[in-house]
């Protein structure tokens, strides 16, 4: 496989090259995509399962029976399901995360689509990203997945990074241009 804007460079980008490739190869892109995404979530809603992927202290063999069990609570595929005992096996169960943001770029560019990631200081509702898509997909040319989160740090408006562009229309910025041109 070509490598896909560095993305094969990185240990995380390998991993998720080759699940991406057996993914392909058994026509499961999607069923992948919704596991990993099930998966990043869950990490991101139990602080219990981020401490297990990044604690040093959890080896191999336990972590291996963690991700066992969490894969079939979450009623993983089983792809995902066995690719997480890889990565147990192998040690590298704190490239989770990593692994799960490059599937996702190699899968969106299979799909012909590009990936921007927003954030927001509050939750977009379904209307929002609907609209934010259509901007997007007018600025790139092709059809933009939408990979939101929520910092409240920058107070209002919008951040988004599509490629290698960053548009920061957040009120944290427009407040500090404002202060720097009052110090004049």
């Amino acid at each position: 496989m070509e490598n896909s804007g560095g993305i094969q460079a990185s240990l995380a980008g390998r991993y998720a090259s080759a699940l991406f490739d057996l993914a392909r190869d058994e026509k499961q892109i999607d069923a992948v995509s919704r596991s990993l995404g099930t998966l990043s979530q869950a990490v991101a809603d139990s602080r219990d399962f981020d401490q297990l992927v990044i604690s040093p202290t959890v080896n191999r063999d336990q972590a291996g029976d963690a991700f066992a069990a969490v894969a079939e609570q979450l009623g993983l595929d089983p792809i995902t399901t066995n690719f997480l005992g890889v990565l147990a096996r192998n040690g590298r169960k704190n490239q989770l995360q990593p692994v799960i943001r490059a599937f996702k770029k190699l899968a969106a560019d299979h799909r012909g689509e590009t990936t921007a990631e927003v954030t927001t200081a509050h939750p977009l509702n379904d209307e929002q990203v609907a609209r934010l898509k259509e901007q997007l997909r007018g600025r790139a040319g092709r059809d933009v997945l939408i990979e939101a989160r929520v910092d409240q740090n920058i107070l209002g408006g919008i951040v988004v990074r599509l490629g290698s562009q960053m548009i920061d229309g957040s009120l944290r910025t427009k407040l500090n241009r404002l202060a720097t041109a009052m110090k004049g």
